[in-house]
């Protein structure tokens, strides 16, 4: 028996959106689950690669350096890279705090804030916690991405058929009724 495509999944800066939109394929999982086997994903709690995979999707844009790693990682193991959600598209409400410099955002939040209590008055800088960076950064800013996939979040109808469009070796032609929103 010939193996099935691999398919990783990966939540970055985001609200796991995208892949509820995954699992709201309903019974058409299991078609899919025909096509193909869930490798490195949160669907799984499979945390490592193991073996290459033919497509990655990427949920959430790059917040701290833990995100740009798993990307990068994404990038070097999967064949085909897409970038899920507007937030790994163009850094979605993450990238709001791209107009505030950092040492505000972080001052707002641990020390300023109207609901903060902080009666130490430090902000965190445990070394366990990923480096922020100085801003929210979008998936294909930080690797080569292949597809996108709009919407907050996109549509279950969506992620199936360019998911079943790559699998099947047909262009990836959304129409305009599954990427639309007016």
């Amino acid at each position: 028996m010939m193996s099935k495509p691999k398919i990783a999944t990966t939540s970055l800066a985001g609200c796991f959106g995208c892949h509820m939109s995954v699992l709201d394929i309903d019974d058409r999982i299991l078609q899919l689950v025909d096509l193909i086997e869930f490798h490195k994903s949160p669907i799984n709690d499979i945390k490592t690669f193991s073996a290459p995979c033919l497509v990655g999707l990427i949920e959430g844009g790059c917040c701290n350096e833990e995100n740009v790693h798993v990307l990068k990682d994404f990038r070097k193991n999967c064949q085909i890279l897409i970038s899920c959600g507007d937030c790994a598209i163009m850094g979605g409400i993450p990238a709001m705090r791209n107009n505030v410099p950092l040492k505000e955002c972080l001052e707002e939040a641990y020390l300023n804030g109207v609901t903060v209590h902080n009666p130490s008055k430090k902000i965190p800088a445990d070394p366990d916690l990923p480096l922020l960076l100085d801003r929210v950064y979008p998936c294909h800013e930080v690797v080569k991405i292949d597809y996108h996939l709009p919407g907050c979040p996109p549509s279950a109808d969506t992620i199936w058929e360019a998911l079943v469009a790559l699998l099947t070796d047909k262009p990836l032609e959304l129409p305009y009724s599954l990427i639309k929103y007016d």
